[in-house]
């Protein structure tokens, strides 16, 4: 017996709010992602690097694709935040910088 799921529709195009936490998680998210790439060894995450780079979807691995959905995310979540003036900018320091302090997770 089939069932019935819902789908978007093809010319589909949905606006979703985004507060700076949500966007926070997409960024880790997408670190996460990153290092599974890069543990895979230079040669291997260098390939990768490369698939993601040609934008051919159907030949990348799932963590590939994943990573690829999740930059997109962040680029349009970027792009409309820079349109609509919603960036703050502030100066950080770097490790050679006087007074630096180490980041933490607290």
């Amino acid at each position: 017996m089939a069932i019935k799921v819902k789908e978007l529709k093809d010319d589909a195009i949905v606006s979703v709010p985004v507060n700076k936490s949500y966007y926070f998680m997409m960024k880790n998210n997408l670190f996460y992602l990153f290092n599974q790439i890069q543990s895979t060894g230079a040669e291997a995450s260098e390939k990768s690097i490369e698939t993601i780079k040609a934008a051919d979807y159907s030949k990348m691995s799932q963590v590939e694709q994943s990573f690829y959905a999740v930059t997109l995310m962040i680029s349009e979540i970027e792009r409309l935040a820079l349109e609509q003036n919603l960036f703050d900018e502030k100066e950080v320091l770097e490790p050679t910088d006087e007074g630096y302090v180490e980041p933490t997770l607290d």
